[in-house]
């Protein structure tokens, strides 16, 4: 049985100081975590686990060791972790820059997946050995070894790779839920989507044109990127380095894009709602370009334009159903053989500064994910 499973955001996060002692080992330091016992379990085995950890803001991040959580409380799961995916605020959250607050040290990401090593004694419906893919509410998924709730997690299909697995749930439960439940996409459609070879716009593509049956129009930044976008299933990808996005849309759909996928922000926002048909939705993903536009509301007014927020993470507090549905369905659909989400590039967890500075460099397409073993 499931219970509610919050992801913490602000105002919401409250986090346990977890911070306990700090050693120095060698060159380098490592920090050890550890956290009291709070509820009697069986775990006996492994008592550390190799973690990245960020113990000073807008530094490098280093390898160090966290002792396991000795007993687990109500709910909770400890996951052995395969694999785990960078999202661009677990970058921002090591430099500071994100909503969210951590203390140092601490370990970034939140999104992983793995085998079930433990359940605590009330969770019935995952057992020891299932391969499951989730999130981690505290943050720490860049570890061996993660202990999260039930509630934040979901089996894999057999045939599903832990690197796939691990680059899957946020970018593809983002996409799903924002089109179908906030913009209500139609089958037949046109879908403009921003930065469409980046994590949550590649899965937007994918969902959209093998999901919803809406044709797809792509914008990115380079051939390469507009090439693999229509490799997912767009009709055509505007590379808006070199092209007009507006002139480019209206070439491919006269009438406009019905709906607007966008996670950049900035001037690309604004080209996009140019570019939207009437009764449109522009759905506001992100601020990637680190630019928050306003939005002229005389350009809403005229077309009968609307412009809809979506932040997927608010899901699991304000509508729980909802929020695993996105994911449930993503899944199912990876089943019927529909979607398969595009790792660029893999990076060992010893590999994480090299990993963040890719996914900072504006290189990867889709997702990169650590191996954490």
């Amino acid at each position: 049985m499931l219970k509610k499973f919050v992801v913490k955001c602000p105002p919401e996060v409250i986090l346990r100081p977890i911070a306990k002692r700090t050693t120095l080992s060698g060159a380098g330091t490592t920090t050890v975590f550890s956290k009291s016992p709070v509820m009697s379990s069986n775990f006996t085995q492994r008592r550390h686990f190799k973690a990245a950890m960020c113990t000073e803001i807008d530094k490098p991040l280093s390898i160090g060791t966290k002792e396991s959580q000795m007993e687990l409380s109500s709910g909770e799961v400890r996951v052995e972790v395969a694999a785990a995916g960078i999202n661009f605020g677990d970058i921002l959250m090591t430099k500071g820059t994100y909503q969210v607050k951590l203390p140092t040290p601490f370990t970034p990401g939140n999104e992983m997946a793995g085998t079930i090593l433990e359940v605590a004694d009330d969770v019935v419906d995952f057992k020891p050995g299932m391969r499951v893919v989730g999130l981690v509410n505290s943050f720490g998924a860049f570890a061996e070894e993660v202990v999260t709730q039930a509630e934040s997690l979901w089996m894999i299909p057999d045939e599903m790779e832990f690197t796939d697995a691990a680059g899957f749930i946020v970018s593809y439960g983002t996409a799903m839920l924002g089109l179908k439940h906030r913009a209500n996409i139609q089958p037949g459609e046109h879908l403009l989507v921003t930065a469409a070879a980046g994590g949550a716009g590649l899965a937007a593509v994918d969902i959209g044109s093998h999901v919803l049956e809406a044709r797809v129009i792509g914008a990115a930044g380079t051939e390469e990127k507009c090439s693999l976008v229509k490799s997912y299933g767009a009709v055509d990808c505007i590379n808006y380095t070199t092209e007009n996005v507006r002139d480019r849309t209206k070439e491919i759909s006269p009438k406009g894009a019905n709906v607007v996928f966008d996670t950049v922000g900035g001037k690309i926002f604004k080209d996009a709602l140019r570019s939207i048909a009437w009764e449109g939705r522009l759905l506001v993903i992100g601020f990637a370009s680190g630019d928050i536009p306003s939005i002229p509301a005389n350009h809403l007014l005229v077309k009968n334009v609307s412009a809809v927020g979506f932040y997927w993470g608010a899901y699991s507090m304000t509508d729980l159903t909802k929020f695993r549905w996105s994911v449930d369905e993503c899944l199912r659909q990876y089943r019927l053989g529909k979607l398969k989400p595009h790792i660029c590039k893999k990076f060992d967890l010893s590999m994480i500064n090299q990993a963040m500075d890719f996914v900072k460099s504006r290189k990867s397409t889709g997702k990169v994910v650590l191996v954490i073993r």
